[in-house]
């Protein structure tokens, strides 16, 4: 009698288990809100922070100087396109000022550039110091600006 009633849960469980498999996927988490939509723009800083990473891990070290300058060239490429972007945030202003928004977000590229070559002739000179301290300026800008070109993240 006792095994009747333990086959029919059972039995249930086998026939409705496919169902439960076949539902909808799961909804989107908080977590994937935060996440930025993918730009062009988007895209270049991507490859730009994770090269910018190696570079700053690496650039005081001399023995690795050859795939520091591997770096910054992915770096400098991928902010040379930056520059024919616009950033998102630039929809968020007043028609008035969006124009100068841009201007100054490329004007801002065009500096990092620079700063990009004055390491890479640190690095060739074998000047590691003065090249880490030029990068650690840059991850200081590179902050600020990130404030001020950068939509907020919504929360």
């Amino acid at each position: 009698m006792k095994v009747r009633f333990l086959l029919l849960p059972l039995l249930l469980s086998f026939a409705t288990g496919p169902l439960l498999l076949a539902q909808d996927p799961p909804k989107a988490t908080p977590a994937d809100a935060d996440k930025e939509p993918d730009t062009e723009l988007g895209k270049k800083m991507a490859k730009m922070n994770s090269a910018w990473r190696k570079v700053r891990r690496q650039v005081s070290d001399a023995t690795k100087n050859e795939d520091t300058l591997k770096q910054l060239s992915i770096v400098r490429a991928n902010a040379n396109d930056a520059l024919k972007e616009e950033p998102e945030k630039k929809a968020d202003l007043p028609a008035a000022e969006q124009a100068k928004f841009v201007a100054d977000f490329q004007s801002k590229m065009k500096e990092f550039i620079a700063q990009l070559d004055n390491v890479d002739v640190a690095l060739k000179a074998g000047k590691n110091d003065d090249a880490a301290k030029i990068v650690e300026e840059l991850g200081k800008t590179q902050k600020a600006d990130h404030k001020e070109f950068r939509r907020p993240p919504k929360k």
